[in-house]
């Protein structure tokens, strides 16, 4: 059985740790929950200059998802590019696509300007055809080129054959830009900086209380309270339980990941590129090759928070399927973790009230917009400035639970089965 905590944290050095908020504090904003929202938002106020700078985290620095996807940096948002455009028109869903192109490029700086070792991988992204269909690929090809300026290179079957040892696949396209990364490490190298420019974090302080305090707000943990001009709520699935509206406008999800024991020089007959790989199904695939030769694969969604053995039962049929050399291989570590998704598919932030701020539904998409939603808050908050109204029109609409967890899985259940009739058409046909 694989062991229960995750590569990531496997993988790490020995950490200190942070310590507990313990009595009477000032900042002039906290931020509730210390995954890439959070921890990005502090980064990008303390880059403005905004120095009063206090971060709470109930558990562990990238507890959630953050610090147990799969390590994808790339662009856009859950929302497929068709659907923002026809949602939003040409000119704004170029500009809100634009910023997760500058966010991907702005997490590369990071890593440089704070000397983050978060194992970066700079190959690119593949994005491989499951299916027959070559109108898959070049309906996303030139919509990306014609209406957000992008230029993903195709791949065709034979160079994919090269590059992946594997028939599943009719093509790809190629995402340059993109890289990916250990993303517990970089979250824990945000924290380091933050310390370091004279923001503080704290772990296992939950908060308890929010409540308006003059013209601020008080929050409060088990140990001590904050008080601060600004609030942001930033905790993903793993909600605050503090204002209901912010807390009914997502569900938490789970997605899943296995690690496979190290495959040494046999890893050559499985991928001979140092990109990333997803695939075009709805619950597609995700995997990439670890420096230490070890497979990351990932992929399903569910509303169900899986033990790590169920995990592995579930993504080791799914790897046999793609590598069938690989059916044996021993695994290593198993997890699931929580996202944050809403209705809509697309990130929730604003501000609920003067000075209380939100943002969460990052789910399946999270790095890039992670960080756009930093950027946007925090110079909302430093500069006044109004760019975080982008996001309005995908608002805290009511997830409605308990009732939308069966949506959300009745939903996942059609597009897989609609996925794997198409599948089983295309093979039926020759």
């Amino acid at each position: 059985m694989p062991a229960p905590s995750s590569y990531y944290r496997a993988s790490l050095p020995p950490q200190p740790g942070l310590p507990r908020l313990q009595g009477r504090h000032a900042a002039r904003v906290c931020i509730v929950g210390a995954g890439f929202a959070g921890l990005g938002t502090a980064c990008s106020l303390l880059e403005r200059g905004v120095r009063e700078v206090l971060v709470l985290e109930a558990e562990t620095v990238a507890h959630g998802a953050s610090g147990r996807n799969g390590g994808f940096v790339f662009a856009g948002y859950s929302l497929g590019e068709a659907a923002l455009l026809a949602r939003l028109g040409p000119e704004r869903a170029r500009t809100l696509y634009r910023c997760t192109r500058e966010a991907v490029a702005r997490v590369r700086e990071r890593t440089r300007r704070y000397t983050i070792d978060c194992d970066r991988v700079e190959g690119g992204v593949l994005w491989a055809n499951w299916f027959r269909d070559p109108a898959v690929l070049e309906a996303r090809r030139c919509l990306l080129a014609e209406h957000f300026d992008t230029r993903w290179e195709p791949v065709p079957r034979e160079e994919l054959a090269a590059l992946l040892g594997t028939t599943r696949y009719s093509g790809a396209l190629f995402e340059r830009e993109a890289f990916h990364f250990h993303p517990l490490k970089y979250a824990l190298g945000l924290a380091s900086a933050i310390g370091q420019a004279g923001g503080r974090c704290f772990e296992h302080s939950p908060a308890l209380a929010l409540e308006r305090r003059g013209a601020g707000w008080r929050v409060r943990t088990p140990e001590g309270e904050v008080e601060a001009e600004h609030v942001l709520l930033a905790c993903g699935g793993y909600l605050a339980g503090l204002v209901p509206r912010i807390d009914a406008a997502v569900l938490p999800i789970a997605t899943y990941i296995i690690v496979t024991e190290p495959l040494g020089d046999e890893a050559a007959a499985f991928i001979r590129t140092r990109a990333a790989v997803y695939d075009t199904r709805f619950a597609f695939d995700y995997y990439r090759l670890l420096p230490d030769t070890r497979l990351l694969w990932g992929g399903r969604i569910s509303v169900r928070d899986r033990p790590p053995a169920a995990v592995e039962r579930l993504l080791r049929r799914d790897l046999a399927r793609v590598f069938p050399g690989l059916a044996g291989v021993r695994i290593d570590y198993a997890w699931s973790g929580l996202m944050s998704y809403a209705r809509h598919e697309m990130p929730q932030l604003g501000q609920l009230a003067p000075g209380l701020w939100y943002a969460q539904a990052f789910g399946g998409h999270g790095v890039a917009p992670t960080t756009v939603a930093g950027e946007v808050l925090a110079a909302a908050i430093a500069e006044g400035d109004p760019a975080w109204q982008d996001f309005a029109p995908f608002g805290l609409d009511s997830a409605l639970k308990p009732w939308g967890y069966l949506g959300a899985q009745a939903t996942y259940w059609w597009l897989q089965a609609r996925d794997a009739w198409k599948d089983w058409r295309e093979r039926l046909t020759g």
